[in-house]
């Protein structure tokens, strides 16, 4: 287990908080034209370090997997993260409704405070975490056809001041 000094930790999907479904950012990547995906494109270059002010422990909670280092990272400003595993698709994922990710991400921390910022979490992600994991956590779903806006950068940063309070 970590210790609970340590940062928080903050959970990042890709597809919906970082590449909204919506539309574009409105600030066209020309790198991001040369990575033969057109999605790329959505990525607001800003939040990266809208992200890094948060003072969170970044990682990767996509299926990108370590291909968001390699191509996300890199056009919107982020350094390398640590990328969660995901366990065999065939694995038991708990009880019904409850998310994927969610299992995984709970073990990962370890207890510590935890961000999650995804588009798909539930009520069910909610109720699971709160029974499961000791420490702190903020399951934040972002609107995917919009992404993370500022709305949700306050909301997080917000959570983070009720922890260093």
């Amino acid at each position: 287990m970590t210790s609970s000094t340590e940062r928080p930790l903050l959970f990042l999907d890709v597809d919906g908080p970082l590449i909204p479904f919506g539309s574009s950012s409105g600030h066209p990547h020309p790198i991001a034209a040369d990575q033969g995906n057109p999605l790329l494109e959505r990525l607001d270059p800003e939040h990266g370090s809208r992200l890094l002010a948060l003072g969170c422990q970044l990682v990767w909670a996509t299926t990108w997997m370590e291909e968001a280092n390699e191509v996300v990272s890199p056009l919107i400003g982020l350094p390398r993260l640590p990328v969660v595993e995901w366990p065999d698709p065939c694995a038991d994922q708990g009880p019904h409704g409850l998310h994927w990710k969610t299992g995984p991400l709970v073990e990962w921390a370890g207890g510590r405070p935890f961000i999650w910022v995804d588009d798909e979490i539930s009520a069910m992600d909610r109720l699971w975490v709160d029974g499961s994991h000791p420490g702190p956590s903020l399951l934040h779903r972002v609107d995917p056809a919009k992404g993370l806006v500022a709305a949700d950068f306050c909301a997080l940063a917000g959570w983070l001041r009720l922890r260093t309070s």
